[in-house]
């Protein structure tokens, strides 16, 4: 009987220590960080300086309604097209309690339903602005020079392929490139004229002193999915159901508004 007892305690211990050894073992689920994208020495904010007012671009995410919310969650593919969730919206279904047998299916047209991106890498020299110039071959001592914007230079970004339904396909990826960078981006962005900065730079006596300005911009890259959306409506059921999903790989440009990169440069020949 004592032995039958002691068997018992030992398993009894057994099966306490297991999932506290279980526990001990159990993978810790690593954190993911979000990804940095660090700002250059080289490149400053001139939204103060910047003598052409750029426009904010203000993408906010559409909030969709409670009938929009059903719809999307019905659909077996994500549906992220602020366009399409704003025609959602917009539409109005009543129920009634005689639409036992009722049945219809309308076609909403095909759209790009969502963007999934897949690389997002910041170019800090990804267009020329401006070149300040200054010749000290003839000096004694260095000569100070400043960032000023000799002309208004427009800096335009866009998508590097065709692709249908462009304008849609461009809002999903700004607004996806703009949560992830945290930057200011839009697909144009203007410097104006006058523009200037106040960090000096030292053109040393008997050289050539150079002063490039250049437009940062964003590199985004991902996949677009398109499909045929069609709204089904089974008696009092609503529902939506895509057909002929494709997808499509796209990358686009996307300057970084109100930002400039600089580079000096001191040289005893011209360049």
């Amino acid at each position: 009987m004592k032995k039958i007892v002691s068997v018992i305690m030992a398993i009894c211990l057994m099966a306490t220590f297991i999932p506290i050894a279980l526990a001990e073992k159990a993978p810790v689920p690593v954190k993911k960080e979000p990804v940095k994208y660090m700002i250059p020495a080289s490149v400053r904010n001139i939204s103060k300086e910047n003598t052409y007012p750029n426009s904010t671009q203000d993408l906010p995410l559409l909030q969709p309604s409670d009938l929009t919310k059903k719809l999307i969650n019905s659909s077996k593919v994500k549906i992220e097209n602020p366009d399409l969730v704003r025609m959602l919206n917009e539409s109005s279904i009543n129920s009634t309690p005689f639409a036992v047998g009722y049945r219809a299916i309308i076609y909403l047209g095909q759209w790009p339903l969502n963007y999934e991106s897949s690389e997002t890498s910041p170019n800090w020299e990804y267009q020329k602005i401006n070149t300040n110039y200054f010749d000290n071959r003839g000096g004694n001592a260095p000569y100070q020079i400043k960032y000023v914007q000799e002309s208004q230079k427009v800096v335009r970004g866009g998508l590097t392929s065709k692709i249908a339904n462009a304008e849609d396909v461009k809002k999903m990826m700004l607004l996806k490139a703009m949560e992830k960078t945290q930057l200011p981006l839009a697909f144009e962005t203007i410097i104006g004229a006058g523009t200037k900065n106040d960090h000096i730079y030292n053109i040393p006596a008997n050289r050539l002193g150079y002063l490039y300005a250049y437009a940062p911009a964003v590199n985004e890259k991902g996949k677009v999915t398109y499909g045929e959306v069609y709204l089904m409506l089974k008696g009092s059921r609503k529902f939506i159901v895509i057909k002929n999903v494709t997808s499509q790989g796209i990358g686009a440009w996307i300057p970084v508004q109100d930002y400039a990169s600089f580079g000096f440069v001191a040289s005893e020949r011209p360049r």
